[in-house]
């Protein structure tokens, strides 16, 4: 992404105005929010929401070359760049479109992927460093011995950067990687899926498939050693978070369907069922890509996630090389007929049993009941489940708002979390937890304990029918695209 000085101040210069009268209404206490935020939170949300829901939107291939541009490495990182080959069996591609068959309720069209090569970064704390400190002339392979030098726990987190699925990629997402490693003691593995429009459902989620596989079966010539999976964390924010979860889901659901008894992949013959990783950790996970749950409008006023856009909006959106996509597809993740299927939406998902622990943060944000469904089910389900809400907080806000107490609390949790669940040598540590729900207030952080099992403000039935009706009015033109077309 680029965020050099004169990106910035191009991005800034005509939000002046805007800015000021922010401030303003903060300062008299005219905002909404001036009592849950200080200023500069106020700021920050309310520039980045006018920044989304411009009435001149950029083109989707501008925001994605723009969000695509690397910084540079520097500081306190290590950044080894690998590529995982593509194993020459065709058994996970296989597999992935059984478990999407087999989930499947209704009709639903989509592309069979084909398996490619997948790059990704591994992610590690460089220790005595400043911030300016250049990367050095290395290798990769080098890199990587530099960087498993300062590791010092087991900790493997497989990391999924968001972006609505359209933008970014490890480069964007490196300084919070390389917290979680530091913090750790352990390594990242961030990886490059593959973005949509260009790469619709379900591409991502096969190359997030492979990633997770070539760490437990490391392919030929890899700089890694096979890695334990009760060492091993998903964790992902935002998009990342739904191909976190739906990775969980899509292992869950080929050990309970799949028939066949191994896996060929690299030349390794893997016995299913497969393992499961130690823990999952996400921060604000977008599960519900129909966008049909009442917090969707209800905490719009904390939030800075554009609104969903009608049909009128979606025919003014301009038009490039990259949308709309040909044939026509009415979502840039996936086709509309799939919107409610468990891979493509998590939300959707009946069955969670079997799970590793999982750890959600979220704010009082657009998505948060999608999130509070899944928390509530998966521990009705058995799964050691630990949920953390903030009050008045946005979406990923403890990547956006670092400075904030809260956001470093969150943010220390998030890393307590997958060292306790993956950071012992043997078995898995995730025996140790405890299903946990916590309100966090704004600004004190006063804790106010919340039962995760009756989180959920929807019944099963009723997410059922709330999606299925969102699918129907999408299909039929009377709802437009939601979080898929942010208008930077």
């Amino acid at each position: 992404m680029d965020t050099s000085p004169a990106s910035l101040l191009r991005l800034l210069v005509p939000k002046v105005p805007f800015i000021a009268r922010t401030a303003l209404w903060h300062t008299f206490w005219l905002s909404p929010t001036s009592s849950k935020w200080d200023l500069r939170t106020e700021i920050t949300v309310n520039l980045i929401r006018s920044l989304l829901d411009s009435p001149e939107p950029t083109p989707l291939l501008k925001q994605q070359t723009w969000s695509l541009k690397d910084p540079g490495i520097k500081g306190p990182m290590w950044i080894s760049k690998v590529t995982l080959p593509k194993p020459q069996e065709q058994d996970i591609r296989l597999v992935l479109i059984e478990a999407i068959e087999h989930l499947k309720e209704t009709e639903g069209t989509y592309t069979t992927p084909a398996i490619l090569p997948v790059e990704a970064e591994w992610t590690g704390h460089r220790a005595n460093v400043r911030h300016d400190r250049p990367r050095l002339d290395l290798s990769e392979a080098q890199h990587y011995e530099r960087l498993m030098g300062e590791v010092t726990s087991p900790v493997t987190i497989l990391y999924f950067h968001g972006g609505a699925h359209y933008l970014m990629d490890p480069a964007s997402h490196r300084i919070p990687a390389s917290r979680l490693a530091h913090h750790t003691n352990g390594r990242c593995l961030s990886v490059r899926y593959r973005l949509s429009p260009q790469n619709p459902f379900p591409c991502a989620l096969l190359d997030a498939f492979q990633a997770y596989l070539s760490l437990l079966f490391p392919p030929p010539d890899s700089f890694h050693n096979p890695v334990a999976a009760n060492n091993i964390v998903f964790a992902g924010d935002s998009a990342g978070g739904n191909i976190s979860l739906a990775l969980l889901q899509l292992i869950l659901e080929i050990n309970r369907s799949v028939t066949r008894k191994t896996l060929a992949f690299h030349g390794h013959s893997i016995e299913l069922p497969l393992p499961v990783p130690a823990g999952l950790a996400s921060c604000s996970p977008w599960t519900d890509i129909s966008r049909c749950m009442p917090s969707i409008t209800s905490n719009a006023q904390y939030d800075y996630l554009p609104p969903p856009l009608g049909k009128e909006a979606i025919s003014r959106f301009p038009h490039d090389e990259i949308w709309p996509t040909d044939p026509p597809r009415g979502d840039l993740y996936c086709d509309l007929s799939m919107l409610d299927h468990p891979l493509v939406s998590p939300l959707a998902a009946q069955g969670w049993t079997g799970s590793c622990p999982m750890w959600f943060a979220y704010g009082e944000e657009m998505l948060a009941d999608e999130g509070s469904a899944i928390a509530s089910l998966a521990a009705r389900q058995g799964v050691t489940m630990v949920w953390e809400q903030y009050e008045a907080m946005p979406h990923c806000f403890f990547l956006v708002l670092e400075h904030l107490d809260v956001s470093k609390h969150a943010f220390k949790n998030w890393v307590a979390f997958c060292s306790k669940v993956a950071g012992g040598a043997e078995g898995n540590a995730g025996a140790k937890l405890e299903t946990k729900g916590t309100w966090f207030a704004a600004k004190t952080s006063k804790e106010t304990a919340v039962d995760v099992e009756s989180l959920a403000v929807c019944s099963q039935d009723e997410i059922k029918e709330r999606m299925q009706s969102a699918k129907v009015a999408r299909m039929e033109g009377k709802e437009g695209e939601a979080k898929i077309l942010p208008k930077l």
